[in-house]
């Protein structure tokens, strides 16, 4: 039987579709953790690592998983990543203990890390023209927004009306829809693409060996964290040796790379961290269900991409520079305004509240992905976009190591000290982004 012929729509499809899995996962399991934890057990050091596992292997990987896509092939690579990520879908809805749980959440974040730059090639690869391209591509980046924002809401309505394993058993019918869209994708040409293994090996001991230090704390968290520092060590005197380094170093001498990594850091940080924070308060706290506490992330989530399609319409005209300090102010005050919430708060305020949060942020990340890609060169576009990828996972993943070691010595106390290092790390990104050209 002939293949049919390549089909630019449902490879933008089976694109979407895969990149909205990964991203759904990175945020859909936070309203589910109380449930998680009643019926596996682990305390919050065991909750934190059921989010941190994914996020740690997707940022990881990431910085790799672009060359090899180029060299066997993004069809292929994403057709693998969406097989391997349904797999480990289905692992962890059986997972019959937390750390077999665990263990197939980081088996998810490596599928992930593979999908997401081959989704963006195949992309790139079905729309030849470049306004096509454009639209395509701005399509593929609002679906990722979207399903971030729309995490909390799903996983509370999954946990709610089946149970905790709904939200991992849900990706095994997507997964295979997926999959049965890239049969239209065109056939991807591979194209030789070196490899850092000793750098990605090194990064991969650095960020698991700082996020173990931080959230296991004591005598262990010591030597974690004595294991980072020598690791992070390593990673720069060998990607200052190596002709093709996972991560070239010289790219931060550049103040728009820098202020765009720090900017989208921030963001990470905060957005994860108040989600991951909050939804523990909904229901620990308040005594909520994992319905209502999605429920209350319903307002922030309807206006990310409405947000991010302005933010495109604002940098266009205005150029980076304004949306992003906007959008920094706003999430700013945001993180603020959140410091007087407490346990007597109504939980409908609390939602609003949490909204100038995500617009902030909904904001802040296009622009500063654009900024991103205009200072490097064209041919250094897709290591540029894994190192910010990359960068914006593994801030998430730590701050939600932070966020959860703080609450766990005293849930608002702790909340609050989180709200702040969020605010502080905004004002520090605010101070770069000043210095970004205003046109």
């Amino acid at each position: 039987m002939l293949k049919p012929p390549p089909s630019p729509a449902l490879t933008l499809a089976a694109s979407l579709l895969g990149f909205s899995l990964i991203t759904l996962d990175a945020s859909v399991v936070n309203v589910a953790l109380p449930s998680i934890g009643s019926a596996l057990g682990g305390g919050m050091s065991g909750l934190q690592w059921v989010v941190d596992a994914y996020t740690l292997a997707f940022a990881a990987l990431m910085l790799s998983t672009g060359a090899f896509s180029d060299r066997v092939g993004a069809s292929r690579a994403y057709a693998i990543g969406i097989a391997v990520f349904t797999l480990a879908s289905a692992a962890c809805g059986l997972a019959p203990s937390l750390p077999t749980l665990i263990g197939a959440r980081v088996a998810q974040g490596v599928a992930a890390a593979l999908v997401l730059p081959a989704s963006l090639a195949l992309v790139r690869q079905a729309y030849p023209d470049p306004a096509r391209r454009a639209r395509a591509v701005a399509a593929w980046g609002a679906g990722g927004s979207v399903a971030v924002a729309l995490g909390p809401v799903a996983g509370g309505a999954l946990t709610t009306a089946w149970d905790w394993r709904g939200i991992f058993f849900i990706n095994l019918p997507l997964g295979a829809v997926a999959l049965a869209l890239l049969v239209r994708a065109p056939r991807s040409v591979r194209r030789p693409a070196p490899l850092d293994l000793p750098g990605q090996t090194a990064a991969i001991v650095a960020l698991t060996a700082l996020t173990f230090a931080v959230i296991e704390g004591g005598a262990t968290g010591v030597a974690a964290l004595g294991t980072a520092v020598v690791a992070v060590l390593a990673f720069l005197r060998i990607e200052a040796r190596r002709p093709h380094p996972v991560v070239p170093l010289g790219l931060f001498r550049s103040r728009e790379v820098t202020a765009a990594v720090v900017a989208g850091a921030a963001c990470s940080v905060a957005f994860y961290g108040a989600v991951f924070v909050f939804s523990l308060f909904f229901q620990q706290v308040q005594g909520h269900s994992a319905l209502y506490a999605g429920l209350m992330f319903l307002p922030m989530a309807g206006l990310i991409g409405i947000t991010n399609v302005t933010s495109g319409k604002i940098a266009g005209r205005y150029g980076p520079r304004r949306p992003m300090l906007i959008g920094q102010g706003l999430a700013t005050a945001g993180l603020l305004v959140l410091l007087y919430v407490d346990s007597g708060t109504s939980p409908a305020l609390v939602a609003v509240l949490l909204v100038p949060l995500a617009v902030g942020c909904a904001l802040t990340v296009p622009p500063l992905t654009a900024v991103m890609m205009e200072a490097v060169p064209a041919e250094r576009a897709g290591l540029a976009a894994g190192v910010l990828n990359a960068a914006r996972q593994v801030s998430g993943g730590l701050g939600i190591a932070v966020f959860g070691a703080l609450v766990a010595g005293g849930f608002v106390a702790g909340m609050r000290v989180s709200l702040g290092l969020g605010a502080a790390l905004f004002a520090v990104s605010c101070l770069l982004s000043r210095r970004l050209p205003a046109g």
